[in-house]
């Protein structure tokens, strides 16, 4: 029989969150194993649960939640963000600007599929999210990674990000707060990338999924606040600050200058009504989550879990000889750096399933979010204090033993 290949469009697509390395992981727990999960920011496996008041809301609606909706969504749940987007000082946002969809990653796909023609470009931090650069080159783009700067606590480098506009650039990507690096951009640095685009007439695709989960009593600005003559895609939802991975609640507001995106928007709407309409179960728990007690404040203030595990990797990993790491000022994650001349690291995916193998712990390579050197890794700091201190006890014997190892 001729073999059946997968589409060449997905060549330059990778997805390491959930590849090669899980798929091993999930093969050892078959056989018995018990592994501990760094890998991925689901926070329900770890005993974060969504605040109550969603779940019953959701409970009680759902017998009338059997039908489609429009293909944006429904109007209380929009609404509800429109609000939100006041509260963040974004100006203009109408009901008709905003999209529901089946997790902001879907939305996040469909922004791009009605943008990108083969040989655009887009911007792209690095490290990044790497959903953004697989879907910019299943939609046809290039994308093309503009620099964080570890030294600046992740930042990005504005003026790499500057020198790699090209006529063939369309949109700058920014995830802020940014995963995998835990930063948070001050506005400053979202004024300056606001220039860029405004010199160079490009969208800005704004993901802002983290943007109440802050550590030390910091503020989030959403960059779209800033302007009203650029065009700004700004995507979030429910999974990360109310802990309902699962509900596939996300949002996408499209603000700014939409003057000359009339063609651009009509795109967006003929894709949302290709895909029908989000989920209505999902859909309906937004209303409530916004309006309601914002619980995630309890969990990032000085004491509260989020903070406590935080300040517990982060200290642990920096007692560990060649290991550095930015303490995160948001999100769930922090991307240590193992010293190069300690852990003469080759292959990063090849050091992730050693790891695996002789300590059960997973975590994603540095490489796997788009970071050209194999010297650094995500960790997930959601497992409890125990198991927290137990896994990053294991990469630390690991590490004891690799630097052993490889010694000159």
């Amino acid at each position: 029989m001729k073999p059946i290949a997968k589409s060449s469009k997905l060549a330059n697509v990778g997805y390491d969150i959930r590849g090669p390395v899980l798929d091993k992981a999930r093969q050892m727990e078959e056989e018995g194993h018990k592994i501990i999960k760094l890998n991925i920011g689901n926070v329900a496996a770890f005993g974060l649960e969504p605040p109550d008041e969603i779940v019953q809301d959701m409970i009680r609606n759902l017998p009338h939640a059997a039908g489609y909706t429009d293909s944006k969504g429904l109007f209380a749940p929009r609404k509800a963000v429109v609000h939100y987007c006041q509260e963040k000082q974004i100006a203009g946002v109408t009901v008709d600007d905003v999209y529901l969809g089946n997790g902001a990653s879907e939305l996040i796909a469909m922004s791009m599929n009605a943008l990108l023609d083969a040989g655009d470009e887009v911007l792209i931090p690095s490290p990044d999210y790497p959903l953004y650069t697989a879907v910019v080159a299943l939609s046809g783009g290039t994308p093309v990674h503009y620099h964080c700067d570890e030294g600046s606590g992740w930042l990005p480098d504005l003026a790499d990000m500057r020198a790699k506009v090209t006529p063939n650039t369309k949109a700058i990507v920014i995830i802020n707060p940014n995963n995998p690096t835990g930063a948070l951009y001050p506005d400053e640095i979202l004024r300056g990338i606001v220039e860029i685009a405004r010199q160079h007439q490009l969208i800005v695709f704004a993901d802002e999924i983290y943007d109440k989960t802050l550590y030390d009593g910091l503020t989030h600005t959403s960059i779209a606040s800033l302007a009203d003559d650029v065009l700004f895609l700004t995507f979030n939802g429910l999974s990360k600050n109310y802990r309902s991975c699962g509900y596939r609640a996300g949002w996408m507001v499209v603000s700014g200058d939409k003057r000359h995106a009339t063609d651009y928007i009509e795109g967006l709407n003929m894709l949302a009504s290709m895909r029908l309409c989000a989920n209505t179960p999902g859909q309906l728990a937004i209303q409530t989550a916004l309006g309601g007690y914002q619980s995630i404040k309890d969990l990032v203030a000085p004491g509260g879990r989020l903070a406590r595990q935080r300040d517990l990797a982060y200290s642990l990993l920096s007692q560990i000889p060649g290991v550095s790491v930015v303490k995160p000022s948001a999100a769930l994650y922090m991307f240590p750096r193992l010293d190069p001349k300690i852990y003469p690291i080759e292959d990063d995916q090849q050091f992730a399933y050693e790891l695996l193998a002789e300590e059960k712990v997973l975590i994603v390579q540095g490489t796997g979010f788009n970071w050209s050197a194999p010297d650094h890794f995500r960790l997930v700091f959601l497992p409890n204090t125990d198991d927290l201190t137990e896994a990053v006890g294991r990469i630390a014997r690991f590490l004891d033993h690799y630097r052993k190892r490889h010694s000159t």
